[in-house]
């Protein structure tokens, strides 16, 4: 049932079975969740509509949670009943014990005061002040492929180690060295332990030392001392923190009369959670934008001439972002099949009617992008890479909801400005470097805290005559 066919009469959701897949007679939907979550949701809402119920796990340790799919339901959960449903769920809470109690999972007052603080330093006349770092890293990187082995990288390490480079520039300034590799050491490892705690049935004690704990206890200690030192090292050369203008002494600056300001781990929590939520998610965005257009030369050729058109030789500047609506819109539908957070979770309050059924309180609930998007009603021919679908007037025509690949709501993503800009020019620089050619057709994915490529995404690389391969002059 789509969540846009008449309701029932009030009082009838409460009589109204959710369905769903019935799994195993043990285990439920347990395997298939394990196996391939996506593909398991997808099949989930092809064959039962938009609202459906799954059950996970052996009995007495079974988990049920249910899944809402249609733009309607995602906007009560995400943002016109946002209230209701909070961030309780038990992925939160393993992210929460593993980066500390920032943006990304605090809640109620603690929340508000940290937006307050921290919504100043995501301005856009702010964040637009970082787009000669953007491209400083992405020039590096285009420089650096001139020396790749056989012409050919894959795009996934690639793209990650560029936006990790990049969100750690911007984070600590000329610190950033000392940090990129800790991070990149650190933070999988950190992160594959948050994702396997989080949908395990029973779970050990953090304080336990069995193998897993004692690996991420390691990586969690390393990647705080990071942020400590930083700051301890500024410190005993005699610099103010305060007086630089990356994100680290923002934080450390920022302050009013009402909230006071961000004391020692607040700050570290908020820039760890920047650290999580501001490379993972931008590094997909850019693998994947690479890799369709890689896919797809005519429309790799379009867009490059309109770098070419708008840009000549010089380096891209934040001005540039609205010059660019061709390259804009191949990222956004790069997000739509490829959105970094493809599945969103809370946890409702209070029992609540969705599309005709009730939602029981206490309920976990998810949401996700990567079905929505892929909602044939919604995207005709969903599969199919069309930058076409995010014309001004044919994103005019669509529910809000439609396309969330920033979540929405009061919730929504408070970067999104900052991933946006970094994408569009890291791309024009890349792009205006070189012709790519892909050799792995289809790039195979999971669902962990974001979106993974589980397999390549290679290209092979063709450098444009005169390019000279960086960010230009």
């Amino acid at each position: 049932m789509s969540l846009t066919e008449s309701h029932p009469q009030p009082g009838a959701a409460a009589h109204r079975e959710i369905p769903g897949p019935a799994g195993l007679p043990v285990l439920g939907s347990m395997l298939d969740l394990r196996r391939d979550s996506l593909a398991t949701f997808l099949g989930a809402q092809r064959e039962h509509g938009d609202v459906i119920r799954l059950e996970a796990g052996p009995p007495g340790l079974r988990s049920v949670f249910y899944a809402l799919f249609a733009p309607e339901g995602v906007q009560q959960v995400l943002a016109s009943q946002a209230a209701n449903f909070r961030k309780d769920h038990p992925l939160y809470e393993e992210v929460r014990q593993s980066f500390g109690n920032g943006l990304l999972t605090s809640q109620d007052a603690d929340y508000l005061r940290q937006r307050r603080l921290v919504q100043p330093l995501f301005t856009k006349r702010r964040v637009d002040g970082y787009a000669s770092a953007v491209t400083t890293e992405a020039g590096t990187l285009a420089d650096r492929w001139h020396t790749a082995r056989d012409q050919t990288v894959d795009l996934v390490p690639e793209m990650n180690r560029l936006a990790l480079r990049t969100v750690s520039r911007i984070l600590f300034g000329v610190d950033a060295e000392q940090a990129v590799a800790a991070i990149h050491r650190c933070l999988p490892v950190i992160n594959a332990y948050v994702v396997q705690r989080a949908y395990v049935p029973v779970k050990l004690p953090r304080h336990w030392p069995t193998p897993a704990n004692l690996r991420a206890r390691a990586a969690t200690d390393e990647l705080n001392a990071v942020c400590d030192n930083v700051i301890a090292e500024r410190r005993a050369a005699g610099t103010d923190v305060a007086e630089g203008d990356d994100l680290l002494s923002l934080l450390s600056a920022a302050g009013n009369d009402e909230d006071g300001s961000l004391d020692a781990t607040e700050i570290r929590e908020q820039v760890l959670i920047f650290l999580l939520a501001g490379h993972e998610t931008t590094a997909t965005s850019l693998a994947f934008t690479l890799h369709l257009l890689a896919r797809h030369p005519d429309e790799q050729a379009a867009v490059r001439a309109e770098i070419d058109r708008v840009l000549g030789g010089r380096t891209p500047t934040a001005a540039d972002l609205d010059r660019l609506p061709r390259l804009t819109r191949a990222l956004k539908e790069a997000m739509r099949l490829y959105p970094a957070a493809p599945v969103v979770s809370r946890r409702a309050v209070a029992a609540t009617e969705i599309g005709g059924y009730r939602i029981p309180a206490g309920a976990d609930v998810v949401v996700s992008p990567w079905v929505t998007h892929r909602n044939p009603a919604l995207w005709p021919d969903p599969e199919r890479f069309d930058p076409d679908r995010f014309t001004p007037e044919r994103e005019a025509e669509r529910h809000r909801y439609a396309w969330f690949p920033f979540g929405g709501g009061p919730r929504a993503c408070i970067g999104q400005h900052f991933s946006m800009l970094e994408s569009v020019l890291a791309l024009a620089v890349l792009l205006r470097a070189y012709e790519l050619e892909a050799v792995d057709e289809e790039v195979p994915v999971a669902a962990g805290i974001t979106l993974q490529a589980t397999g390549p995404a290679r290209v092979r690389l063709r450098p444009r005559a005169g390019s000279g391969g960086g960010a230009g002059e």
